[in-house]
């Protein structure tokens, strides 16, 4: 499952550099499959929707640090357990029970992410 940040997040930003798939972004700012990784040409997101890899998405969230499921892989393949976990001072950083994905497609997605 893709961690999710709550509402108590207090935008410290501790979490983003952490995030080695760079799928961590300050509310209100767009985001792009290809922001921190090596895609290029279309990309088909979780939802079905085919988009460039560059092309700017609407933020997620406006009012404080959201990550994108899209490119989330609760750091699998990458570390032991989610970083923007480990080092959010509030605990806002948790496991998102809309989406559960077994250890083998979140390391399918880190794949597709990091060719």
């Amino acid at each position: 499952m893709a961690i999710i940040i709550t509402d108590e997040c207090i935008n410290c930003g501790a979490c983003e550099p952490e995030c080695p798939n760079n799928a961590i972004y300050e509310g209100g700012v767009e985001w792009a499959i290809a922001d921190g990784t090596t895609l290029t040409g279309d990309y088909l997101l979780e939802n079905g929707k085919k988009v460039d890899a560059a092309a700017a998405q609407e933020p997620i969230e406006d009012d404080y640090y959201y990550i994108s499921p899209d490119k989330c892989t609760e750091c699998q393949g990458f570390h032991e357990e989610p970083q923007c976990a480990a080092v959010c001072p509030v605990d806002c950083c948790v496991p998102d029970e809309d989406r559960v994905e077994t250890i083998e497609q979140l390391l399918a997605k880190k794949e597709r992410l990091h060719l």
